[in-house]
């Protein structure tokens, strides 16, 4: 997020403003795309920014390996479990909405399925409703990293 935030401070933002100006520069702004599609990036911009500083400002970041969770899933830690469907393994770690990337195992703490395994062990199945029908999976394993 604070990469996110410095791009669009030091680059978007004056890249956006530069758009405008030249786009002022060739007059009616009433009928001017260009001026108005640079007005609108300036808003978008504008508007991730705030939501930016707003979530870094009231971040708190969790150390799972100092919590005692005593083998229990809680947000932060990396499970590994079984398909039963599939018959294959798949880790996941529980993270905050903001960090959830599915292709690299980062699941959101909102999700179905983390709802369905926060609270579970080692040796837990876990039933929960997917796009595609319930699935079935087995608690194979809790690591707090």
């Amino acid at each position: 997020m604070q990469e996110e935030l410095q791009k669009l401070k030091r680059i978007d933002r004056p890249n956006v403003i530069r758009a405008i100006a030249e786009a002022r520069a060739h007059g009616d702004l009433k009928e001017n795309a260009e001026y108005h599609a640079a007005k609108d990036q300036q808003g978008f911009i504008e508007t991730r920014i705030k939501d930016l500083e707003g979530k870094l400002s009231n971040l708190q970041v969790i150390d799972v390996t100092t919590i005692d969770a005593r083998g229990k899933i809680v947000f932060g830690s990396t499970v590994k479990l079984h398909d039963d469907e599939t018959n294959n393994e798949i880790t996941y770690r529980i993270v905050g909405e903001d960090e959830a990337d599915i292709k690299s195992g980062l699941i959101s703490y909102t999700s179905p399925i983390a709802r369905a395994l926060i609270g579970k062990a080692g040796g837990d199945e876990i039933v929960f409703s997917a796009p595609g029908g319930e699935r079935f999976y087995e608690v194979i394993e809790v690591q707090y990293v």
